[in-house]
């Protein structure tokens, strides 16, 4: 029997989502270990590339300047190590000086551990700062990848090794620069490192995730006690431009107090802003915040600071003695301190908190209500109720040919409920996120219109099939044909709508888990497709070879019928309950955001 249309059509899917060589992008995370170039070639033996710095010593904490320069090239790849253990992995963190030129990637649990680049535009020089970590190792050096063409490119280019006071001096490397330069001044630290220790207990504390350290790499802090009249602030998390908290009187963006510790030039500005709608924020020229402190290191920008709970004369502050939504937002800042709109959605409280009331020790989502219950009902929907319909439509009319339920054929009956029942599901997700923007959204991409274009076929199917012709009338075979491609063509652009807006600020699913475990379920129905269309073809083939012997013909027939009606109950149990497993593993993710 033919494979059908969907299982190839969704097959191709895969296929599209499948890696590639070469990294145009700089998204080079799969190179971290080794810093090799996945371009199918062996690299240069004799580098051209130079990588110099500022300074020859460092303390935890400093910021040390890294150039990478030499002939023209399209691509590299910057990190540093222990200069003892140079297969060891990244360490410390870097900041940008151009981020038109550069970015940051997370190597290991290290966040913003190297720097590669944005496109394979022609340059000859990069400019980056690399902060030392507290645990830094006695000597580090720096290693760089550089890319001419495609399949020209030399690999650990090795740099200079900067040592902390007091380590023994080692020898100056190959390609390591031989100008004297000052040591870099260190940055500025806070008295103590943050801890959660008193949250709950004398902190009001908003954590994401829940219960994470502070000094963790991906750790988002926010805390606020009580002294006397006014209130010590907290504020942490990693971050290369900016972090920024709001006071809100709702769940929206606008009209809010906000709170913003940007990075510019190695320093942190702590400034307090005024949010008019969804425009950038409006900073004050005064600034009413004393005591205030800050820290780059490891990755993490922290920041804390003290205002008075009340602060008539400063317009746009708000009392701290009242209940607030609490926004904590994080994103780029570029030179100036100019800052960026956040690449991922804020974390917001889910109620209105008094922070100088009872100490609590809460979270927050990034995800709105309204949005996470549209994703899981779409989930429901196209991964659950129409999968196990087509499958019940397609394979099992011989199966429950004989079994009837309300005067109506089995099979039929349980595929029209499962298909009412997506079609349902999808009209009441459709019209979630148009509650919530108050309209249509402008950056949530072809995620929209794919999903315009999925409700309109799931209509038309219900539709259509309202108007069935009878199974022996002239128009069946072609109403077969669209009931079946109009089918197809929604359950394929709905897997492609789900794959984009997976990754959606407003539903931001944890990556790359979401695309592998979507990957994973369209192999998984294809599988089971196939799977069933061979039996289904052995099955024909099983009767064709009894009726032509004429042997014991309707017994044979009644064997074989048992036969494969038994299978294809084993098969369809086990493709429900698979389907269960995945569907709960994204409502998991889901509720975790």
């Amino acid at each position: 029997m033919e494979l059908p249309g969907l299982a190839f059509a969704v097959w191709m899917l895969i296929c599209f989502y499948a890696p590639v060589g070469g990294y145009p992008n700089g998204k080079v995370r799969e190179a971290c270990t080794s810093m090799i170039p996945c371009h199918g070639s062996s690299p240069q033996l004799l580098p051209k590339h130079t990588i110099t710095v500022n300074g020859t010593e460092f303390k935890p904490g400093d910021s040390i300047e890294v150039h990478l320069s030499g002939p023209v090239f399209e691509g590299f790849f910057i990190q540093a190590r222990d200069a003892e253990h140079l297969e060891s992995p990244a360490l410390g963190s870097f900041m940008l000086a151009d981020r038109r030129a550069s970015q940051l990637l997370t190597c290991g649990r290290t966040k913003n551990s190297a720097v590669s680049h944005t496109s394979k535009a022609k340059k000859q020089h990069i400019k980056v700062y690399w902060i030392a970590p507290g645990d830094a190792p006695k000597r580090v050096q720096f290693l760089a990848t550089v890319v001419k063409k495609y399949r020209t490119f030399w690999v650990k280019i090795p740099g200079p090794i900067v040592s902390q006071p007091n380590a023994l001096s080692p020898a100056t490397p190959l390609h390591a620069t031989s100008e004297a330069v000052a040591t870099s001044h260190p940055v500025s630290y806070l008295s103590k490192p943050f801890n959660a220790s008193s949250c709950g207990r004398t902190k009001f504390c908003i954590r994401n995730p829940s219960n994470c350290d502070p000094e963790s790499a991906s750790c988002f802090f926010l805390s606020f006690q009580q002294e006397g009249s006014s209130v010590f602030i907290e504020m942490s998390g990693p971050s290369e431009g900016y972090l920024a908290f709001a006071l809100s009187h709702d769940q929206w963006m606008g009209d809010d107090d906000a709170y913003l510790c940007v990075g510019e030039d190695h320093h942190v500005h702590t400034v307090t802003a005024y949010l008019k709608g969804r425009s950038p924020p409006v900073l004050d020229s005064e600034n009413a915040l004393e005591d205030v402190s800050w820290r780059l290191a490891d990755g993490l920008l922290q920041c804390s600071f003290r205002r008075s709970i009340h602060l008539p004369a400063h317009k746009g502050r708000f009392n701290l003695n009242a209940s607030y939504y609490i926004f904590l937002a994080d994103g780029e800042a570029s030179e100036g301190g100019v800052i960026h709109k956040h690449q991922q959605q804020p974390l917001i409280t889910s109620g209105m908190y008094n922070v100088t009331g009872l100490p609590q020790d809460i979270g927050g989502s990034r995800s709105p209500r309204l949005i996470k219950a549209h994703g899981a009902l779409m989930f429901i929907a196209w991964i659950t109720t129409v999968s196990i319909g087509v499958i019940v439509a397609r394979f099992f009319k011989p199966v429950w040919s004989y079994s009837f339920l309300f005067g109506k054929e089995m099979w039929f009956q349980v595929h029209r409920m499962l298909m009412l029942t997506t079609v349902m599901l999808t009209g009441i997700s459709f019209v979630l996120p148009f509650i919530y923007r108050g309209g249509w959204s402008q950056q949530a991409g072809f995620h929209p219109y794919l999903g315009c274009t999925v409700m309109a076929l799931a209509i038309f199917q219900a539709l259509m099939a309202g108007f069935r012709p009878s199974r022996h009338a002239p128009r069946r075979q072609l109403f077969n044909w669209f009931h079946w491609s109009t089918g197809t063509a929604a359950r394929i652009l709905a897997v492609v709508t789900m794959f984009l807006g997976m990754n959606l600020a407003a539903l931001d699913l944890p990556d790359p888990w979401d695309t592998y475990t979507m990957i994973a379920f369209v192999t998984w129905h294809v599988g089971i497709d196939v799977l069933l269309e061979i039996h289904s073809y052995c099955l024909i083939r099983k009767v064709e070879v009894i009726e032509y012997d004429r042997v014991q013909i309707l017994q044979s027939l009644t064997s074989a019928e048992a036969e494969g009606r038994l299978f294809k109950q084993i098969v369809l149990s086990i493709y429900v309950c698979g389907n269960i497993v995945f569907l709960i593993a994204f409502l998991a993710a889901i509720n975790q955001i």
